[in-house]
């Protein structure tokens, strides 16, 4: 496998110094973050790149026909990593945060039922947030880097995958996924609407990082399951069944540390298996689960 460290052109994600990999064709693109400037600037250096991959005034000039340049600027304290989770559902796993700049406005629970938003990890995540705890990207990636091969670890207990809003910054992702080599590392992510995102995503999955698409309701999983960019977990009501099966007859497993005491993520791994044939399910849960199933019904009934 070669170094993932993506570059952006013309036809998507690919190594540095490497001839593009088998990635889906996307439209050439300028991503622009600028407007996350906070409490002072750190310009995220391409991971590993090589002498045709310069670093310009805090913007990365790509190489090869018609490849735009990136602009990634990032606040300092975004992100936040703890290496042992103290979460009973997570089990003593490497668990991660970004701050909720990155959550994408498409997310039906913004306004209401992000489980995040309440108990103690909402104060750990609006502290990070705000940049008043937390680490850059680079310290993040690195602190991945470090961890033992073969370690299962949660990227994003809150918040989504780096860039703002809807948006995917393909080249931070990249620097993620390669920190990532030899690990079992797995997140959630509601950026589904944007085609782009569709091979940032299939990427980082075709490299070992499993990117597991988020779906409202199950006939939404049956429409991520059909993009065939990564797995897919859905919302299920509050009293759903241990399993059931989606409008095409797609199994659909319940998340089984929500109703057995001796599960977590740390002992059951399902989330971070990326050519799984199931759609992991997760009922409504944590002090917003009535606004969560509203959501669901509603969403279904569309």
């Amino acid at each position: 496998m070669k170094n993932p460290s993506f570059m952006v052109s013309h036809v998507g994600p690919m190594a540095c110094g490497a001839k593009p990999a088998s990635f889906a064709h996307i439209t050439t693109h300028v991503i622009n973050q600028s407007n996350l400037i906070k409490k002072g600037t750190h310009w995220t250096p391409h991971a590993h790149a090589d002498a045709r991959c310069l670093k310009v005034n805090g913007t990365i000039p790509m190489v090869g026909p018609g490849a735009p340049i990136v602009n990634i600027s990032k606040r300092l304290n975004m992100y936040s990593i703890t290496l042992k989770s103290a979460n009973v559902k997570t089990g003593p796993i490497p668990v991660s945060i970004s701050g909720a700049e990155t959550c994408p406005q498409s997310c039906p629970f913004n306004n209401g039922g992000c489980y995040a938003k309440g108990g103690p990890l909402a104060i750990h995540w609006r502290k990070v947030t705000n940049g008043d705890r937390g680490t850059d990207w680079s310290t993040l990636c690195d602190t991945v880097a470090a961890l033992p091969n073969g370690q299962l670890w949660r990227h994003n207990a809150a918040g989504d995958l780096v860039g703002q809003g809807e948006t995917i910054d393909p080249v931070a992702l990249g620097q993620l996924v390669h920190a990532n080599i030899g690990k079992r590392g797995f997140t959630y992510t509601h950026k589904t609407t944007d085609k782009v995102n569709h091979a940032w995503i299939k990427a980082a999955n075709d490299w070992g990082f499993t990117v597991n698409l988020s779906a409202n309701t199950l006939d939404h999983a049956d429409q991520l399951v059909d993009l065939n960019v990564g797995p897919v977990v859905s919302v299920l009501p509050i009293d759903a069944p241990t399993h059931t099966r989606t409008p095409k007859g797609r199994m659909v497993v319940t998340c089984p540390a929500t109703y057995r005491d001796n599960v977590s993520c740390a002992t059951c791994k399902l989330c971070a298996v990326r050519d799984r044939s199931v759609i992991v399910g997760f009922p409504a849960h944590g002090q917003s689960k009535a606004k969560v199933q509203t959501v669901f019904f509603a969403k279904a009934a569309q």
